[in-house]
């Protein structure tokens, strides 16, 4: 139950989250305040606990969603709707900071846990709802999974080839509600920190989704032609994306005249080739670009895959190859910043990334994924609760 020292203070010690989260955008969030130094409890179903527990069983039998999402938390199960369960929600709360929730859509206001029901006894009670459409308005209570927003948002309509949508290969609405409902609670407890007043922070994962898609959007704007779909090539800029070489293929972008110019010159050996009509503005490459194409994968062709490489550094072109995961586990770069650690879990040790921008404040914490459930009988401990009646709490399924 005691968090680790850390050499120096972590920016979140001291505060304590309640958690009643499942799947990806909630745990997300939660896992970056508990990164910070937060105490974050994490309320599970009893006996199952949360349902990405069982997503798969990659991990040493554990699941990789799971894994990435839930270390340094403690896990108490409790069937919230009971009543026994419904009073160690209050007395948590009693001394919580932040609440965190996306349960299904009216749910927190139907167990009594909705910002507006907590605040006059919780006035300094950070509450924050994380749902796919928001807490009003006619999709509120429309289910809501990454695939969907991605859908309503308009993302399938960029993402692919141009014969096919596709799916973004990460859950990317989650983790950007996830992302957003983190920044705005950092913003809830620096607000008050100044006022002492709580506040409810209302995260969709339609509007967190939609503000990354403001350039495309934009793009379309007066209802001009939206980007077309150009599975990993840029849409609009070229070259922009991947090129077959001899072994494989690179991945680099021309953004302006001047790199252009030199990567005419350089990798192409064709200096002439930048004041070709066809080529010669970033529409015209764009325009052409089945043409410029065939002309850069032919110079590849002639070359050492380690040759191409070499010149398009050379030309200060920004370039990289295109690694699948093992090639990402086994980055040099990663290795050489020292950016791997281990934290322990149920199934044993598993390797983990620290999380990203390294501070020299403090060290992040990156305590134990936990079992299901492994800190009920402590929490309740903390609570005042006997050991004879956390037994009858299990006993009536209750934890």
């Amino acid at each position: 139950m005691t968090q680790k020292e850390s050499a120096n203070p972590r920016p979140l010690d001291g505060i304590t989250v309640l958690s009643l989260e499942h799947a990806v955008a909630a745990p997300f969030a939660s896992r970056q305040l508990a990164d910070l130094g937060a105490r974050v409890i994490k309320v599970e179903r009893p006996g199952s606990g949360d349902f990405a527990r069982n997503y798969d069983s990659r991990v040493k039998g554990q699941s990789s969603y799971f894994v990435w999402l839930n270390r340094s938390k403690e896990s108490i199960t409790l069937d919230i709707r009971h009543p026994d369960g419904a009073r160690v929600i209050r007395q948590l709360l009693e001394k919580c900071d932040v609440l965190v929730q996306n349960l299904a859509p009216g749910a927190s206001s139907r167990l009594g846990l909705s910002a507006a029901a907590l605040r006059p006894s919780h006035p300094r009670l950070i509450v924050c709802d994380i749902s796919g459409y928001g807490q009003n308005g006619p999709y509120r209570d429309r289910r809501a999974y990454d695939l969907l927003i991605q859908a309503e948002t308009g993302l399938l309509t960029l993402t692919g080839t141009p014969e096919a949508p596709s799916r973004a290969g990460i859950s990317v609405a989650d983790i950007a509600a996830g992302m957003y409902a983190y920044s705005q609670i950092l913003v809830a407890l620096l607000q008050r920190g100044r006022t002492g007043r709580g506040s409810h922070i209302d995260v969709s994962m339609l509007e967190a989704l939609g503000e990354w898609m403001g350039n495309p959007m934009y793009y379309a704007f007066a209802n001009q032609p939206q980007a077309p779909r150009s599975a990993a090539s840029h849409p609009s800029v070229y070259p922009y994306g991947p090129f077959a070489m001899r072994e494989g293929a690179v991945i680099f972008s021309v953004q302006n005249e001047r790199e252009w110019e030199t990567f005419c010159r350089i990798v192409m050996a064709q200096p002439a080739l930048r004041q070709d009509a066809k080529f010669c503005t970033v529409e015209q490459r764009n325009a052409h670009r089945g043409e410029l194409q065939a002309l850069i994968e032919a110079r590849f062709a002639a070359l050492e895959s380690a040759t191409v490489i070499a010149l398009l550094d050379e030309a200060g072109i920004g370039n990289a190859r295109m690694n699948d995961m093992h090639g990402f586990w086994n980055h040099p770069q990663l290795a050489a910043r020292g950016r791997w650690t281990e934290v322990a879990s149920p199934g044993g040790p598993v390797p983990a990334l620290f999380p990203p921008g390294a501070s020299d404040a403090f060290t992040c914490r990156m305590d134990p994924i936990p079992a299901v459930g492994e800190h009920s009988d402590a929490i309740l401990g903390e609570l005042g609760y006997t050991e004879d009646e956390i037994r009858k709490l299990r006993a009536g399924n209750v934890i």
